[in-house]
């Protein structure tokens, strides 16, 4: 005979039939609470028996919290921001955290932002999108956490926002010392969103770099973080029979591919012999065969691991007023894509920390 559940049954009921108390029913539905195993085990089966779900809206009532992040990304055609993604998502999931992920095709997340808040988010991250400081401030009198991850706000905007990003100039006069102590001296760079804040601070740090050597940017073209837009920008830079650069910098691995393949299979150059291409960000493809390509890696671990914990100092009401902002000194993977003195190793890579110090 089948055995009809009650439509109504409560954490109550479930305390009674585990013989345990409520708040031990409460703290088996609660992600990261501290339970023993055999009164999780008491609690689970009969709620199995009884039918019991909890009610997140009601639990949200009672602690003022909701347990939701709002994750605003402005594209995933990138592909640095879906591996980003994956990690921070499971990261927040970890601490019992639920994602509600938002996408934007505005580098401006204004509009977004007062949607989720609709939502009554716990806390707010910007993964390369910003806002503007009247929002920012909104959500600082709202007393909802703002972080933004791989961004930062420009100087002087209100608001309690803190950032989280990799030191993206060490990485640009990282890259250009070792191109000009590897002998090149036509160095071209592809920039990103001429707007975004890592774009500028990587070309900032690359002429700063060329500048140490005595050199400067041999030419210049825009690629906005774009495959195809990268792809027109080599063909700018390569154009005509005269001197071609040696190296190109390219603001993104994502890019820096397009790149490669159009040197290799539009422009008959080969890659490193005739010219050098070195990328930032380490996405997973950049170790494939077919690219071997030198990059300037993002560590995304620290970087994650930074921002959860800024996040939750928001939330325990521990963080700084006037929000914080986090650099993490990432490294140069030294690959295939460069014309050296010194091969990579047999394992195909070699690794050098990057320091901030100039």
């Amino acid at each position: 005979m089948m055995r009809v559940m009650k439509s109504n049954v409560t954490s109550i009921d479930v305390a009674r039939l585990a013989n345990v108390s409520q708040s031990a029913v409460s703290r088996t539905f609660t992600p990261g609470a501290s339970v023993s195993e055999a009164t999780r085990e008491k609690v689970m089966d009969a709620a199995r028996k009884l039918g019991y779900r909890p009610n997140a809206h009601a639990r949200s009532l009672t602690t003022k919290r909701s347990r939701i992040i709002g994750l605003v990304l402005s594209y995933l055609g990138n592909l640095f921001h879906p591996v980003a993604l994956e990690k921070l998502s499971k990261r927040l999931q970890a601490d019992g955290h639920h994602v509600l992920l938002f996408l934007s095709d505005n580098p401006n997340s204004d509009e977004l932002v007062n949607e989720i808040l609709q939502y009554h988010v716990d806390g707010i991250i910007l993964a390369a999108t910003t806002l503007s400081s009247s929002i920012a401030q909104r959500c600082a009198d709202a007393a909802i956490p703002v972080v933004l991850f791989n961004r930062v706000m420009a100087k002087g905007s209100a608001g309690a926002v803190s950032s989280v990003r990799s030191d993206n100039m060490a990485g640009g006069r990282a890259v250009a010392r070792y191109l000009a102590d590897n002998g090149h001296e036509r160095i071209a760079f592809i920039a990103g969103n001429e707007e975004s804040s890592t774009n500028l601070e990587r070309e900032r740090g690359f002429r700063e770099g060329l500048a140490d050597r005595g050199l400067r940017i041999w030419a210049r073209a825009v690629g906005n973080y774009d495959f195809e837009q990268a792809r027109q920008a080599t063909l700018e830079l390569f154009a005509g029979k005269g001197e071609r650069p040696d190296a190109v910098f390219v603001a993104s691995d994502h890019m820096a591919f397009a790149v490669m393949d159009t040197l290799r299979h539009e422009l008959g150059l080969r890659v490193p012999d005739d010219v050098s291409v070195v990328g930032f960000d380490n996405v997973p493809q950049a170790g494939w065969p077919s690219y071997r390509l030198t990059t300037v890696e993002q560590p995304l671990g620290p970087m994650i691991e930074a921002t959860v914990e800024l996040l939750q100092r928001h939330l325990r009401q521990d963080a700084p007023a006037g929000g914080e902002n986090v650099t993490v000194p990432g490294e140069l993977i030294i690959r295939g894509s460069v014309r050296s003195a010194v091969p990579a190793t047999k394992a195909g890579e070699r690794r050098r920390r990057i320091t901030s110090t100039r």
